[in-house]
């Protein structure tokens, strides 16, 4: 995983709210146990007309959603069933942050693991980002800000744990890793054996 300090991007704005996470990849594109690829799949039945080609009007074929990586969804964002499918095709998309006045807990979860950031805002700014597709915002991880353009600074919050691992870049199991001469050296002071 790529380290998170501060992502400065453009915003992508899909005002949808309840948008679950086979709408974010369908089920069909479940088959692959790694997240290669499944940038193509993000937003599949929205994006790709029946011939797999790019539908004009859906906002990720607009060349100005190119390069984004923050992503303004409707309430309720990736509610749904659990797959981690769902966060892996936006970070292969291109997408570090996902910013919602609500989102679903499991995606929530499965995002943090992942690296992508999932902020929580109140409903006055969720409209204003609403309203102003593709302002330039700052996503800053260390101060927990939301910087917009307008010059207000909107606090949220991420749990210690997860903050931790996503400013270091690293997964459940690369804190586990990081651990292991301080895990190695507990094993070694107990007298019992398994």
């Amino acid at each position: 995983m790529e380290p998170i300090t501060v992502i400065r991007s453009r915003t992508v704005v899909m005002p949808f709210d309840d948008i679950d996470t086979d709408q974010i990849v369908p089920a069909r594109f479940l088959t692959t146990t790694t997240r290669d690829g499944l940038g193509e799949a993000a937003f599949a039945d929205w994006r790709y007309d029946a011939q797999g080609a790019p539908k004009p009007d859906f906002v990720l074929n607009d060349e100005s959603a190119q390069d984004c990586q923050v992503l303004v969804a409707g309430k309720n964002f990736g509610c749904g069933s659990s797959r981690e499918h769902a966060p892996w095709a936006l970070l292969d998309y291109g997408f570090r942050a996902v910013i919602s006045t609500e989102i679903a807990d499991i995606f929530r979860s499965n995002s943090l693991k992942n690296g992508l950031l999932p902020v929580v805002v109140d409903a006055d700014t969720h409209r204003w980002l609403i309203d102003n597709p593709g302002a330039k915002v700052e996503v800053d991880l260390e101060a927990l800000e939301l910087r917009l353009p307008d010059g207000r600074n909107i606090t949220f919050d991420i749990d210690r744990f997860s903050r931790y691992c996503l400013l270091n870049g690293i997964d459940q199991l690369g804190f586990l890793l990081q651990q292991e001469d301080r895990i190695s050296a507990f094993e070694k002071s107990r007298p019992w054996q398994p």
